[in-house]
Formats: C-alpha cells, sequence, structure tokens
C-alpha cells in the first residue's frame, strides 16, 4: 500500500490520504472543489464546482503515474439531483469511452457546505 499525495491538489481535511495505490488501483478520496493553494471553495454551482473537483482529481492521479483514462469507477455526491444534467455535462469533458461505471447520490450536506464531491477507482496497471 503507497499514499499518494501532491501539493497539486487540496490537502486532506481530516484523517484520510488524497489517494492509495493498492493491488494494481488507485483508490482517490472524495474530492471537493477546493483551491489547492488558498483553500477556498472554487464555483458557486454544481457544474462549475465539479470542473474543480476533477482537475483536483487529475492531479492526484498524475502524481500517482496514471491517468483518468483508465477511470474504473466514479461515485458523484451532489446536494441537488436538479443539477444532475449540467454536472454531466462538465463530468463528459473529462471522461471519454467507455465511460467509468458510476453512482450519483444526492445527500444533505457535504464539507465546507460545497454542492458536489467525486471518488474514484482507478486502474494503475
Amino acid at each position: 500500500m503507497k499514499k499518494i499525495q501532491t501539493a497539486q491538489a487540496p490537502a486532506a481535511i481530516g484523517p484520510y490520504s488524497q489517494a492509495i495505490a493498492n493491488n494494481g488501483f488507485l483508490f482517490v478520496s472524495g474530492q471537493i472543489p477546493l483551491d489547492p493553494k488558498t483553500g477556498d471553495v472554487v464555483g458557486s454551482t454544481a457544474a462549475q464546482q465539479i470542473e474543480q473537483c476533477l482537475k483536483n482529481m487529475t492531479a492526484i492521479v498524475e502524481a500517482a503515474g496514471t491517468s483518468l483514462r483508465k477511470t474504473v469507477k466514479t461515485t458523484v455526491l451532489l446536494t441537488d439531483l436538479g443539477e444532475f444534467a449540467a454536472v454531466n455535462d462538465v463530468y463528459s469533458q473529462f471522461f471519454a469511452e467507455p465511460f467509468p461505471a458510476r453512482a450519483c447520490y444526492q445527500v444533505v450536506a457535504l464539507p465546507k457546505g460545497v454542492r458536489v464531491e467525486v471518488e474514484a477507482l482507478i486502474s494503475i496497471d
């Protein structure tokens, strides 16, 4: 098991790692839309925020020596499923066919009051 950490993505705000590489997979912790330099929330809509989440995830994935093209599964958490279509538009700019498997849930609240969080499982083989 190997911890993956980069200054190009926000530092963990709790007792967890940005990602863990283990047995050919990268387990990326949920990313919220924080600017890695300032720690401030980026964007006010879920569409704006998922873009920052996926930029942060890209930095972590690249630090592990792999890419988003090898994503196997994602989980997207939204505070309002009414923003699902707008989130999909941005999400599709980061992933290509074959799209990763995905679950999407509406939740009551997310850390720092953000509207979206994304976690992923990525192949590193």
